[in-house]
C-alpha cells in the first residue's frame, strides 16, 4: 500500500499536541479542527482543549496505555512514534503501519517543561523531547511546533495550501526542533555541573604544568544560542554582524531602550558593554556617582565623585581628544547639571545611562543628534552586571575558555612590600587604579589621583611604553596619587617612570625574580609600593 493509501484510511490529517505552555494551544487547536484535523493529544493540554468544546482524543484512550509513573510514562508508545516516524514512500513501513494498526501522525505540537526557570529532576522532560526529535526527523512527511509565536503562520499557510505545510516551511520547523532540544540538553547539562562541579571537572593530571584555579572548567561546554538582533555590519562595514543571547533567556541588552540615532553596530555594543560594566564597577568601589569613556575597548576616561555631573567632567577631561566619537557610560540618572556638562563635551557615539530626568533626553538630541542615548536597567546585584561563569574566545579550529575575569583581591588583602606605609587616600586611589587597570587592554598602566584616571597607557608591547603614554596622557594631574600596572614591574625602570610622574604609591602584582630590587627602588624614592598578588592581563 502506498502512501497515499495510508492517509486515505485515516480520512483526514491528525495532530499530536502535548504542551506545557498553554498559551494560544486552544485558539491553534480550534484553527485545526476547523480545517478538519484529528487531534490527539496527553494529560493537562488534553483537558484544557476539551474544556473549551473542542473534540480531542486522549493519548491514553488513543494508545490503549495508560498514563504511568507520575506522568514520567505518557507519550512513549509505538502507536505515536510509530504514526511519526513511518517513511510514507517505504512498503516495509507501510506494511508494519497497517499490521500493527497504526495511523500516520502529520503535525506535533510541542515544549517543554521549564527547566531553565525551575531546574531539577522533575523538570527534565523525556517524552517532549523525544516526540518533537521524532518528527523533526521524519520533517519531509511531518510537521513539528514548539513555539506559539508559530501558531498563527502555520494555520495560515494549512488554510491557503490545502491543510498542507510546504517542505521548507517543515524543514524550518525541524530545523527550529532540534536547536530547542539541543538548548534544553545543554541547560541541563549546566545545571549538572552547576550543582556537582566536581564530578565534572578534569583530574588536576590532566593539568601536569599548572595548578588549576579554584573554580575548574567542565570536559564539555555546551552552547546554545539564540539571534536576538541583527547590526548593522560587523567589525567592519563588509562583515556582517549579529547580537546572539543563551537560548530560551532575556539578555540585558533586550531591555536597552534607545531613544536617537541610527541602529548600534557590532563595536557600538562591544564597547558600549566595557563602558557600563566598568561604570557599574567602580560605582561600586566608592559607593557613589561614577562615569567611564571607552574608545576602540579602552577607557580613555574614568571617574568617581559624590556628583554625577563632577563624575562625567572629570572622566571626560582625562582625554577629551580620544572621547570624541567615544562611548559614555554612567552609573546614575541624567539631570540637568550632567546633561549641562555633556552638551559642553565632544559628541559621543553613544551615551548609556539607568535612566534621565525630564527633558533631558530632548536636550541631548538637539544637542547630539547623531549620538545613540540609551538607557538601560541599573543592576541589582554589586559588580555591574552578571556575569557568564566562563569566557570563550574562538582560534584557528578551536576555542579558548577560561573563568571570568574577576578581580580577587582587595585593599585589605595587599602586601605593603616598602618601608613606607600608604596613607587611606593613597591607598583608595591604588584602589581605584587597579580597578580601572583590569579593564586596560595589556600592557596596561593606569596614572589615579582623587578618583580620576588622568593617564592611561594601553595596549603595549613593552611596560615601558605603556608607562610613557600613560605618564603623558597625565601631565602632571597625577601628581601625590597612585599609579597601577597590570603585571609585575620586572626592572626599577618602572618604578622610577612612576616616581617621576609623581605617583606615592605603585599598586602591581609582584612576583617577579627582581622584586627586590623594585622594592629598594621604591624606598630609594620614598614612595609605597603594595602587592596584589595576582595580574590583571586583558588581551
Amino acid at each position: 500500500m502506498n502512501s497515499r493509501a495510508v492517509n486515505s484510511s485515516v480520512g483526514r490529517r491528525r495532530a499530536l499536541l502535548s504542551v506545557f505552555d498553554k498559551s494560544g494551544i486552544v485558539e491553534f487547536a480550534g484553527g485545526l479542527v476547523e480545517l478538519g484535523w484529528e487531534l490527539v493529544s496527553s494529560g493537562g493540554t488534553a483537558e484544557v482543549i476539551s474544556a473549551a468544546g473542542i473534540a480531542v482524543t486522549d493519548v491514553a484512550d488513543y494508545t490503549g496505555s495508560p498514563i504511568m509513573l507520575g506522568h514520567r510514562v505518557a507519550t512513549l508508545h509505538p502507536r505515536l512514534h510509530g504514526g511519526i516516524l513511518a517513511d510514507r514512500e517505504d512498503p516495509e513501513h507501510q506494511a508494519d503501519l497497517i499490521a500493527n494498526n497504526i495511523e500516520v501522525i502529520d503535525l506535533v505540537v510541542g515544549n517543554l517543561y521549564p527547566f531553565r526557570s525551575e531546574p531539577g529532576i522533575e523538570m527534565i522532560d523525556i517524552g517532549g523531547p523525544t516526540l518533537m526529535r521524532s518528527a523533526a526527523k521524519n520533517h519531509e512527511y511531518v510537521g513539528v511546533v514548539t513555539n506559539p509565536a508559530d501558531y498563527e503562520p502555520i494555520l495560515a499557510e494549512l488554510r491557503s495550501n490545502d491543510s498542507a505545510l510546504s517542505a521548507q516551511t517543515r524543514r524550518r520547523l525541524a530545523r527550529a526542533a532540534f536547536a530547542h532540544t539541543a538548548a534544553y540538553d545543554a541547560a541541563i547539562v549546566g545545571w549538572l555541573d552547576s550543582t556537582d562541579p566536581e564530578s565534572a571537572a578534569l583530574p588536576h593530571t590532566a593539568l601536569p604544568h599548572t595548578a588549576l584555579p579554584s573554580t575548574v572548567l567542565p570536559p564539555t561546554i555546551h552552547v546554545a544560542l539564540e539571534r536576538a538582533e541583527v547590526l548593522r555590519y560587523g567589525e567592519n562595514p563588509h562583515q556582517s554582524g549579529a547580537r546572539y543571547r543563551s537560548m530560551g533567556e532575556t539578555s540585558m541588552w533586550d531591555r536597552v531602550e534607545q531613544y536617537s540615532g541610527v541602529s548600534l553596530s557590532y563595536l557600538n555594543l562591544f564597547d558600549a558593554d566595557a563602558a557600563w560594566r566598568l561604570a557599574q564597577e567602580l560605582g561600586d568601589l566608592s559607593g557613589g556617582c561614577a562615569a567611564a569613556i571607552i574608545k576602540h575597548a579602552n577607557p580613555c576616561g574614568a571617574a568617581v565623585a559624590t556628583d554625577l555631573a563632577s563624575a562625567y567632567q572629570r572622566a571626560f577631561e582625562c582625554d577629551p581628544r580620544s572621547a570624541f566619537g567615544g562611548i559614555v557610560a554612567v552609573n546614575r540618572i541624567v539631570g540637568e547639571s550632567t546633561v549641562q556638562a555633556m552638551e559642553a563635551a565632544a559628541q559621543a557615539d553613544v551615551i548609556i545611562a539607568p535612566g534621565y530626568a525630564d527633558g533631558v533626553v530632548d536636550r541631548l538630541i538637539a544637542k547630539r543628534r547623531n549620538t545613540r542615548i540609551l538607557r538601560i536597567e541599573a543592576p541589582e546585584a554589586s559588580s555591574a552586571s552578571a556575569k557568564a561563569n566562563i569566557n570563550l574566545r574562538q582560534i584557528t579550529d578551536g576555542f579558548l575558555v577560561q573563568e571570568a575575569q574577576r578581580f580577587a583581591s582587595a585593599p585589605p588583602q595587599w602586601q605593603v612590600a616598602t618601608e613606607r606605609q600608604p596613607t587611606a587616600a593613597e591607598t583608595a586611589d591604588a584602589a581605584f587604579a587597579w580597578r580601572v587597570c583590569g579593564h586596560v587592554k595589556s600592557n596596561a598602566v593606569v596614572l589615579v589621583r582623587d578618583g580620576v584616571a588622568w593617564g592611561i597607557g594601553a595596549g603595549q608591547q613593552n611596560r615601558v611604553e605603556a608607562a610613557r603614554i600613560a605618564v603623558s596622557k597625565a601631565d602632571g594631574r597625577a601628581q601625590g596619587g597612585a599609579c597601577a600596572s597590570d603585571a609585575f614591574y620586572p626592572f626599577p625602570d618602572g618604578i622610577h617612570a612612576a616616581a617621576d610622574a609623581g605617583a606615592a604609591i605603585i599598586v602591581q602584582p609582584g612576583g617577579s625574580v627582581n622584586d627586590e630590587e623594585t622594592i629598594a627602588a621604591a624606598n630609594e624614592r620614598g614612595i609605597a609600593m603594595v602587592f596584589t598578588a595576582e595580574r590583571q592581563f586583558l588581551h
